[in-house]
């Protein structure tokens, strides 16, 4: 069943407020005391929607959000394990040089940070219009797994389809995956749009999304983290928690809050408001991820 909860309540519930708060994982302990599991707290930043190449109203500052975004990451006192990029690198373009124009301009961008294990993933902006070619030229497969301190982590396209779909292939793939982890097996899921119907409307689900679902839902250590609605969303499907992650271009309105999804204005009182990306802290002892949520701030800010 699902069990949709907002902002507020995910924070009641989860007994924090700010900008920090923590998704318990049960079983997590149990998993985590199994011999031979490499059981280290780390963390990694999550980026999603940079639109490389956009420019418009909505962020006067398009040339320089990613560069900043890129140089905060970088000015942490301690830096992650890896960062994950989960879509949109690039904005839309009809024109295949320019869509190559634009992901070469990402990746030197992006070459920049210091960590140097980085997780991509296509969003609808880079793949939908050539079935993910241009992008994989670029960064490679558009869905494939890895493992990290005891976690197992499967990168999903949901994008590649320009209908939305994962299609029987891929469902196929990860269903192989899926048998090959126990039970209480920690998986991270990283995708662009939500597997669930957040808002079909706004073409914010995935059209077999709830077939990916019913594959992880065996497993009782699942945490799903997406972009694509360039905003902070928080979801449960069953034990399955879902979070989506502020953008690095513009803000888009509440799911149905307004007719069209219009980007939210800039506002020059409050640059870069509604923008920003994600630290995960896997931490074993409690059993539970914290997620914080940092801005991207006007340089000297």
């Amino acid at each position: 069943m699902d069990n949709h909860i907002n902002r507020r309540s995910f924070l009641r519930l989860a007994g924090l407020g700010g900008a920090i708060y923590v998704s318990g994982l049960s079983g997590w302990a149990s998993a985590a005391a199994k011999p031979g599991a490499a059981n280290e707290d780390f963390f990694f930043i999550q980026l999603s929607d940079s639109h490389w190449g956009f420019e418009g109203a909505p962020n006067p500052d398009a040339h320089g959000t990613l560069k900043k975004a890129v140089a905060a990451v970088n000015s942490l006192e301690q830096q992650p394990d890896f960062v994950v990029f989960t879509g949109d690198l690039t904005h839309t373009t009809d024109d295949p040089q320019e869509r190559r124009k634009r992901l070469a301009e990402f990746k030197e961008i992006v070459g920049a940070l210091k960590v140097k294990t980085v997780h991509f993933m296509p969003g609808e902006h880079d793949a939908s219009l050539d079935h993910g070619e241009a992008y994989q030229e670029f960064f490679g497969k558009t869905h494939y797994t890895f493992d990290h301190k005891g976690v197992h982590f499967i990168v999903i396209d949901n994008v590649s389809d320009p209908t939305g779909a994962i299609g029987e292939e891929q469902l196929a793939w990860l269903a192989a995956d899926l048998a090959q982890q126990a039970a209480d097996a920690r998986i991270v899921v990283f995708t662009h749009r939500p597997l669930f119907d957040l808002y079909p409307q706004w073409d914010w689900a995935t059209r077999d999304g709830a077939k990916a679902v019913d594959l992880l839902m065996p497993h009782a250590n699942v945490t799903v983290f997406y972009g694509h609605i360039h905003q902070e969303n928080h979801h449960m499907t069953g034990h399955i928690a879902h979070h989506a992650a502020k953008s690095l271009i513009f803000p888009l309105p509440a799911p149905g809050s307004q007719p069209k999804r219009t980007p939210l204005p800039w506002d020059d009182a409050y640059p870069y408001r509604g923008l920003g990306f994600r630290e995960v802290v896997a931490e074993v002892p409690k059993a539970e991820y914290e997620l914080i949520e940092l801005p991207v701030k006007k340089e000297g800010a």
